[in-house]
């Protein structure tokens, strides 16, 4: 986005001190989940600022931008009138209307956590998980407060690292970013458990005060590079799968069949190579050989190639398909 362009955004709680958090989503413009997230956070922090309800405290100030690709500046509130074609999202600004992409990052660099939910990709759903490069110790333990059941720790080089990933490095504080859902669509499942895994954060690290949080966090597993295991189309076809991703798979587990797109008939089945936790599956039925299947979390690292069974191929991940 070019310098100077007016940037929606959300700046909540305390002024006088610099951001304790700041909240990023919709950097390539399809990722619904994370717009409508954070814009339903931004109005909880707001109905919380306003005394409702009464228990819950705003106790540091936050910064949550719901979407980092602007719409029409023309869709902006204007200081001399009310906005035109005025929409919820673009309407609540909590700073001057003259705040702009060069302000707005200035202000996000401050912030002692930044959290980045990241563009989904558009065949490929993922769980929400957590995503650290290249972390520090506090950035281990603090991942584990957004009570997510996966945080999978990258290297720093990782081709899957946002741009914001990679220049926030050098800013200090700490840093995560959050995959779940697929890009272009709205799903609501996912975006209650990001919802409430974001409130658990800002509860659990002082941002508010007063939330009272059910025991009912995900059994949290930590995974490094070496397990995470993905499975390869050996063969083009159409994919159908009726898995849910977040479910745990058993090796040798059909995780879906290709269907010869003239047809009709089943031309393979696609079975898990390991057992572990599937944290990605294609959803665009279109299949070429070579494509991304699925990813499989697996409970310990695997030191060489599970061998082939079937029609399958799983290969360590080595970067981001």
């Amino acid at each position: 986005m070019p310098d100077g362009v007016l940037l929606p955004h959300y700046d909540l709680g305390p002024r006088g001190r610099a951001p304790r958090l700041a909240l990023l989503a919709n950097l390539n413009g399809d990722d619904l989940n994370g717009l409508f997230v954070l814009s339903r956070l931004a109005a909880f922090l707001q109905s919380i600022e306003a005394g409702q309800p009464g228990e819950l405290r705003l106790r540091e100030r936050a910064v949550i931008v719901p979407t980092l690709n602007s719409p029409d500046p023309a869709h902006y509130p204007h200081p001399s009138g009310p906005a035109r074609n005025r929409s919820g999202m673009h309407a609540r600004h909590r700073r001057p209307v003259g705040s702009t992409t060069e302000s707005v990052a200035a202000l996000i660099r401050t912030a002692y956590y930044r959290v980045d939910i990241c563009p989904a990709a558009a065949d490929i759903e993922e769980m929400p998980q957590v995503r650290l490069y290249a972390p520090n110790d506090d950035e281990r333990a603090s991942a584990c407060l957004f009570g997510l059941p996966a945080v999978i720790e990258r290297p720093a080089e990782d081709e899957a690292a946002s741009t914001l990933a990679r220049d926030w490095r050098a800013q200090g504080g700490e840093r995560f970013a959050i995959h779940a859902g697929q890009a272009g669509t709205l799903q609501t499942s996912h975006c209650e458990t990001l919802f409430r895994a974001l409130a658990a954060f800002m509860d659990r690290t002082g941002v508010i005060s007063g939330l009272r949080l059910a025991n009912d966090d995900e059994d949290l597993r930590y995974f490094g590079l070496q397990q995470v295991i993905t499975v390869m189309a050996e063969q083009s076809g159409l994919f159908a799968s009726e898995l849910e991703v977040g479910r745990w798979v058993q090796s040798g587990e059909v995780l879906g069949q290709i269907y010869d797109s003239l047809t009709g008939q089943v031309q393979a089945r696609v079975v898990a190579p390991v057992a572990g936790l599937l944290s990605s599956l294609r959803r665009q039925p279109l299949l070429q050989q070579g494509n991304l299947v699925a990813r499989i979390l697996t409970p310990a690292a695997l030191h060489r190639q599970p061998a082939q069974s079937g029609r399958h191929d799983g290969r360590l991940l080595r970067r981001s398909a």
